[in-house]
């Protein structure tokens, strides 16, 4: 755990987990707790602590993206856009992130 911190990518990489982490949370849980049972307080919790993690993410992205010289298009543009989709964040960190972690 430590050598991920030591590097912005490996801060990426723990950025991505739990971003993607908040957004299943608050669309397979807080979302349906909202509008199915009308539950809101899930949604009002889960969702700011999301909107921060997003921007860390894109923010961290960017700068790893310049950092280790990625295209914009299609790699960084492919690591943000990833951060929409549930799921997507687990994807691209084992497709892109992983590999290109020096341990």
């Amino acid at each position: 755990m430590q050598q991920l911190i030591k590097t912005n990518l490996g801060r990426l990489r723990i950025l991505a987990f739990l971003e993607g982490m908040s957004l299943l949370v608050l669309v397979f849980i807080t979302v349906p707790m909202k509008y199915i049972w009308g539950i809101p307080e899930g949604s009002q919790i889960i969702g700011p602590i999301h909107g921060v993690l997003f921007v860390l993410f894109v923010i961290n992205a960017v700068s790893v993206g310049i950092e280790y010289k990625w295209t914009w298009f299609p790699r960084i543009a492919l690591i943000i856009l990833s951060s929409f989709i549930p799921f997507g964040s687990f994807y691209i960190d084992k497709k892109f992130l992983k590999p290109a972690q020096v341990v």
